[in-house]
């Protein structure tokens, strides 16, 4: 299957942020978060061991328009005990969401479906040694779901399509829940939300394989300014668990682990 996701990707989310009377914005949310964690796997600087600690700025942005939604993190990554480039890399996405819903103007809503979407996603780590571009292309449908006791539920399904110059080959599947749920606990809540990145099936070109893997990265976060008598959902502190067999797509095995079970305390700091 041959699928120009670049273009399509790039085409919605350039049609809709164009035209300034369909692309009203009703809402936004943004947030920086420190995270630090121990032991990942494959992550490692130039003497090739497992990073020991790994810390880690992330800045998001989340937002609803007249259109949909959308969604983007940059993440800059330090690796204690190694220097220089070896030391420090970054990762982000970028993810827009077209809401049939909206932009046709009818309730697409039955049982627990609350709308129906198209997904897109645009993946971009640290380029190759060789300046080739390390990018993915995501593209598919995708649901919001009403789930009793959820802040929100929604499910994306993605076609995913690498960068034809790294080589690495097109035609995985993956399917990517994400939540959000609060608990009252005394006198401030806890978030419990996250995602799940599931990819569904191996694929090989030539002498280049991408294996199936499943990445859960589930937070628990304590509402510290509510507690503190602030402004609630603003300051959060608490973990993330970050779980992800064969990452990166790269087969696990007794020669080099790349099945990563790691905790990472975090402190999260919101702002509109």
């Amino acid at each position: 299957m041959n699928v120009k996701l670049a273009p399509l990707s790039f085409a919605l989310a350039g049609s809709l942020l164009a035209a300034p009377a369909f692309a009203e914005m009703h809402w936004q949310n943004n947030s920086l978060t420190y995270l630090y964690g121990k032991n990942f796997s494959v992550d490692s600087g130039e003497d090739g061991r497992e990073a020991a600690i790994q810390q880690t700025i992330t800045f998001e942005h989340a937002s609803g328009w007249s259109w949909g939604d959308m969604f983007l993190f940059v993440d800059h990554k330090w690796f204690n005990g190694h220097s220089g480039k070896d030391g420090r890399t970054y990762y982000g996405e970028f993810s827009p969401r077209l809401s049939l819903g909206k932009v046709t103007g009818k309730d697409l809503s039955f049982g627990p479906i609350k709308d129906v979407l198209i997904s897109a996603t645009y993946e971009r780590g640290e380029s190759q040694a060789d300046g080739t571009p390390n990018q993915v292309y995501l593209l598919g449908p995708a649901v919001d779901l009403a789930v009793p006791g959820f802040d929100r539920f929604a499910v994306n399904t993605y076609y995913r399509k690498p960068d034809g110059a790294t080589g690495k080959p097109g035609g995985q599947w993956q399917i990517t829940p994400t939540w959000a749920m609060t608990i009252p606990v005394g006198k401030s809540d806890i978030l419990f939300d996250g995602y799940i990145d599931w990819v569904v099936n191996d694929k090989k070109s030539g002498g280049t394989e991408l294996k199936k893997n499943f990445h859960f990265n589930p937070q628990v976060k304590y509402d510290l300014g509510k507690a503190l008598n602030q402004k609630a959902g603003m300051l959060y502190v608490g973990i993330e668990y970050d779980y992800w067999t064969n990452k990166y797509g790269i087969e696990d095995s007794g020669a080099f682990n790349t099945d990563n079970n790691v905790v990472n305390f975090i402190v999260k700091a919101h702002y509109f």
